[in-house]
């Protein structure tokens, strides 16, 4: 699995702020900062697996992943404002204050977001 998650960063904004609320969700990511955004690139989504399972959001969460899934890619968004405070909020549209995008690849991208938002809806045989 591979994860890429990308920032705008707006003028009025303070860069390490927005670093914050990008290692939040992924503190083993590699930063790269540019001028008027900021990426974290990580093989690993255990901080976000385990923020979904801590605010009990699995079913949104695998919703918003499965709605935004394409081949080998899932694309969500999540609010960078929550997510600076440590939590996790998937958004549709954009808030006044941006978001980060999110970027999963993976050869079994449905075994991805398994793993990440594990269904609570038991499967009956």
């Amino acid at each position: 699995m591979h994860i890429v998650a990308r920032a705008d960063r707006f003028p009025t904004e303070d860069p390490e702020k927005l670093r914050r609320a990008l290692l939040n969700l992924f503190p083993e990511g590699e930063m790269e900062e540019h001028d008027d955004s900021m990426i974290a690139r990580t093989d690993s989504g255990e901080r976000l697996r385990q923020l979904i399972i801590d605010h009990h959001i699995r079913d949104t969460a695998r919703s918003m992943m499965l709605c935004g899934r394409s081949g080998r890619v899932s694309r969500f968004r999540l609010n960078k404002q929550v997510a600076y405070v440590n939590k996790v909020s998937f958004v549709e549209g954009t808030p006044a204050l941006g978001v980060i995008d999110v970027e999963i690849e993976d050869d079994d991208i449905d075994a991805a977001i398994d793993h990440l938002a594990e269904s609570t809806v038991e499967v009956r045989e």
